[in-house]
């Protein structure tokens, strides 16, 4: 039996995933104690020994009654099974109809727009939240453009640049790809608009340790999430395209453990430039392997939900639901080594 003063259950879907293992960290962590779930009981029965005496679940996605009573008595659901296109409208969808809050770490755009779409309306019926892209991919973005614009939600033109001095893909990551065939999305003159073919190229001079590397731009879920909640006239995403062709290179190996906590040796940085008017504003955020920095941020998220440091229920964006520089802060104090840099002169 839990004890009387024990936090609101949390379901992990996808928990025996390599994101999911570290989100199941990050919560026990933060003393919340996680259901395990998903849909391989073979995957469920090999988690990680510190995980073996934590509730597992095995639960389909087929029959809808049968998912929803699988999350009934949860406070919220997190979702870090992909594809995403095939797990986030039948789990969020369940999560909302049991009275439970809704995150994923996405970076597929159609799942967020799809989120958006059907599930904002139901949400707010049920007074929870739903947030997608609470993430590496997606959600980090959204909130450093949120925490430039420092209280306001125009800007002229919003540039994102993502760099990865390596990408060791994850099998999820290569399953979500194969997937992932919609047709990309930027922002220009202020609607979304398809992503010119051939993609853009170009050179962004990255903070060390990265500096000058060629670019493509290859926008992801974070361009969906600022369309829900801010007015931007242009958004440009970009990735290294030494990353991408590590993602593209099927010999590249998933990522491997260097560290106690199972961190990759990957360095990121996502680093973003805001205009308005003659205002220019740079905010970059460093550290060290994507699919690891994802637990903080998603558990983040949680924390906020269960405790009503949030903006209300319906389907909303990360920079929507929560306050963006109070997030960044506590994940430069918890998020193993994350940095966070303002710089609000014009970058040279």
């Amino acid at each position: 039996m839990a004890p009387v003063n024990a936090p609101p259950g949390v379901f992990v879907y996808g928990a025996p995933g390599h994101t999911g293992r570290f989100v199941v960290d990050e919560l026990l962590r933060r003393g919340f104690r996680p259901v395990l779930a998903g849909r391989s009981a073979e995957r469920l029965a090999a988690v990680a020994p510190r995980h073996a005496e934590l509730d597992h679940r095995v639960v389909g996605l087929e029959n809808p009654d049968v998912l929803r009573r699988a999350v009934v008595g949860t406070g919220v659901v997190i979702n870090c099974a992909g594809p995403f296109i095939d797990t986030a409208i039948p789990l969020a969808r369940a999560a909302v109809e049991a009275g439970a809050h809704y995150l994923d770490v996405t970076a597929e755009q159609p799942v967020v727009q799809e989120l958006y779409r059907e599930l904002d309306a139901p949400a707010r019926d049920a007074g929870v939240a739903v947030v997608p892209a609470m993430a590496f991919y997606g959600g980090l973005a959204d909130l450093l453009v949120t925490a430039a614009l420092n209280g306001g939600s125009h800007a002229d033109q919003v540039e994102i640049a993502i760099g990865l001095d390596r990408w060791w893909p994850t099998e999820g990551t290569r399953a979500t790809g194969a997937r992932n065939t919609a047709t990309r999305l930027v922002i220009s003159d202020g609607a979304l608009t398809a992503l010119a073919s051939p993609a853009p190229t170009g050179t962004w001079s990255y903070p060390e340790p990265l500096s000058d590397q060629p670019v493509v731009q290859l926008p992801f879920s974070e361009v969906i999430a600022i369309a829900r909640h801010l007015d931007v006239g242009d958004l440009r995403s970009y990735l290294n395209t030494a990353a991408l062709d590590d993602l593209r290179d099927a010999e590249t190996p998933p990522p491997t453990a260097v560290d106690e906590g199972g961190r990759s040796a990957q360095q990121f940085v996502v680093d973003v430039v805001v205009r308005r008017c003659s205002d220019t504003r740079r905010i970059t955020a460093s550290g060290r392997d994507i699919y690891a920095v994802t637990a903080p941020i998603v558990v983040e998220g949680v924390a906020r939900l269960l405790d009503g440091r949030h903006r209300g229920p319906g389907a909303v964006a990360p920079g929507e639901a929560f306050d963006a520089d109070d997030v960044l802060a506590a994940l430069e104090r918890d998020a193993g080594g994350l940095v966070v840099t303002r710089d609000w002169r014009s970058p040279q």
